[in-house]
């Protein structure tokens, strides 16, 4: 079954799972709701809490809304637990160093047509 088909799990959530490697009910149920919602939060995307609780849903067989608030609460914690112990993001360099190549052309070179390159 795809994530497509179930229940709670919506177009744009289904699409969120897909690009994060969650296309089965299997793959949902080794990963679990925490794991799951961490999988895409991690991937950049801006999920709300009721993904949270629409993947405990997906996983249980009832509406998110059916989700007991008790339950709730211990999802948020388990997430909080697990975005705990991730390491620290590291502040990665976006890009490398630009050089720049200029074209030198020396006079006495002129009649050779040598041309000479360095960096700045």
């Amino acid at each position: 079954m795809s994530t497509t088909k179930l229940r709670n799990i919506g177009p744009k959530s289904a699409a969120w799972l897909r690009q994060v490697g969650l296309r089965s009910e299997q793959d949902l149920i080794a990963a679990g709701a925490v794991g799951a919602f961490m999988k895409v939060k991690r991937a950049g995307f801006k999920p709300s809490l009721n993904l949270l609780y629409s993947l405990e849903g997906a996983l249980v067989g009832c509406h998110w809304q059916e989700v007991p608030e008790a339950r709730r609460q211990q999802l948020v914690t388990e997430y909080e637990t697990a975005v705990g112990e991730l390491p620290a993001a590291r502040g990665a360099q976006v890009a490398g160093p630009v050089h720049e190549t200029r074209m030198q052309v020396d006079a006495d070179d002129e009649a050779t047509s040598e041309m000479r390159f360095s960096e700045d």
